[in-house]
């Protein structure tokens, strides 16, 4: 993947998940982790409806199971990778 590419997918994902914790996007760093942001689990099924609906691809989440996710969800760089991977899936 393009270095700009994963840039952008970087910073949307720091945009939604700020959105979600009503902060600027400065107040969630590139290499933060979802739960130290204190993102409850609603915030966190808002934030992949937001995912999905900016980058138009579908992110595997079992809300019966959230602590056994198909997608890692645990980190700002792993969400990152995570979308890159199902935007490259999508191909």
């Amino acid at each position: 993947m393009q270095p700009e590419v994963r840039a952008e997918i970087e910073t949307a994902v720091i945009e939604i998940l700020a959105a979600q914790l009503l902060l600027p996007s400065s107040g969630v760093s590139p290499d933060a982790r979802v739960d130290d942001l204190g993102l409850d689990s609603l915030g966190k099924v808002e934030a992949i409806f937001a995912l999905e609906e900016r980058f138009g691809i579908t992110i595997p989440f079992n809300a019966n199971e959230p602590d056994l996710p198909e997608f890692d969800f645990a980190s700002v760089p792993d969400i990152v990778d995570g979308v890159a991977k199902l935007i490259a899936d999508r191909a």
